[in-house]
């Protein structure tokens, strides 16, 4: 055989097999993307399936208690899952509670000394809030890591000084007292005013993060050189995401001042901040879902032990400390390691049956 037909043949031998592995390639293609789309209706289900439940929780159990901590569960979750939106793009914002203060402290203030309604003045509120956090944002874009934490905390302490210096108008620190109800009587209406709330801002923040604009937040918190060299705007994103997390931090601030009908300066200081960070470690930072089991396990299990209240700092503090040692991920990883184990396990069995 001469070696130019040799030649020939290898070559069309590997022709050959690229067509095989493209092919190959591509039948695996539509199987991989039927799984995600199952993965995600499953997902779908299971998320319906939980509001559901929730939403009749006030026809079996109306409790008093059991609706005001659920209330409080609700809240926290859009304030949480809000301060995880500012976290994605690789920022850890110290103000949080002081957003959500300002909420608080707009909508008490119009309603009360303006006579404006509430349903007008909550939405009000978070779209000022919002405001305010992308005008703070602006010159906060450029800081980074310990340097914005720290501005941010800054901005915190000069919110409470400013409510404190018009006592006013804000009560000082007494607080703003008789700030107009939603409902009379029942907590049943305001039970499922901040379910339908937790719903739509999840909903919205869940959205927005698995966004072409979420996925260019996640390539800044990588590098944000890389991500500026490719031609993302750093600083367009990040104050995007600060007035994103700041409009559901004032919604769920301006929806407590109308819940609680007080607006103390002592429920949005430092403090508060940091509890909703720590809700966001205990569910787990990489997830979406964490900052939700983390709202429930560390208010639920509190309130459970009601009665040794006066432990449940320790408690709160002892399940952080067993999360970010043995759970670095938090509770979420927990329940994807497991999921992923008994995949592996099923795929297991699969192949032995095989």
């Amino acid at each position: 055989m001469k070696p130019d037909n040799r030649q020939r043949q290898i070559k069309q031998a590997d022709k050959g097999s690229d067509h095989m592995e493209n092919d190959r390639r591509a039948s695996k293609a539509p199987a991989s993307e039927a799984k995600a789309r199952g993965r995600g209706y499953g997902k779908g289900l299971v998320l319906g399936v939980l509001v559901a439940i929730a939403a009749l929780i006030p026809l079996f159990r109306d409790s008093a208690y059991i609706l005001h901590v659920l209330i409080l569960v609700f809240i926290y979750t859009v304030a949480s899952v809000s301060l995880r939106t500012i976290t994605v793009s690789g920022q850890f914002p110290l103000a949080h509670g002081a957003f959500m203060g300002i909420g608080a402290y707009l909508t008490g203030m119009t309603t009360k000394w303006l006579g404006w309604p509430p349903w007008f003045t909550i939405p009000s509120a978070a779209l000022v809030t919002a405001a305010i956090g992308m005008l703070v944002g602006f010159p906060f874009s450029r800081l980074r890591a310990l340097y914005y934490a720290m501005g941010s905390l800054f901005f915190g302490i000069g919110v409470l000084r400013i409510a404190y210096a018009f006592g006013r108008y804000t009560g000082g620190y007494s607080g703003l007292v008789g700030v107009p109800p939603l409902f009379a009587g029942s907590k049943v209406p305001y039970y499922y005013l901040f379910l339908a709330m937790v719903v739509f801002s999840t909903a919205a923040l869940y959205r927005f993060e698995f966004s072409r604009i979420g996925t260019n937040l996640k390539a800044i918190a990588q590098s944000h050189l890389v991500a500026s060299s490719v031609g993302i705007n750093e600083g367009f994103h990040r104050i995007l995401a600060v007035g994103v997390g700041c409009f559901f931090a004032g919604l769920a601030g301006a929806g407590y001042a109308h819940y609680n009908c007080v607006v103390s300066p002592g429920s949005f200081d430092f403090m508060a901040t940091m509890w909703l960070m720590m809700y966001v470690l205990v569910g787990g930072m990489d997830s979406f879902f964490g900052p939700i089991i983390g709202t429930f396990v560390l208010i639920l299990i509190p309130e459970s032990l009601r009665d040794l209240k006066i432990y449940a700092p320790f408690v709160s503090a002892a399940i952080l400390g067993i999360v970010v040692y043995l759970m670095p991920k938090g509770l979420a990883g927990l329940f994807r390691a497991l999921m992923l184990w008994r995949r592996g396990d099923d795929r297991g069995e699969a192949s032995r049956a095989a």
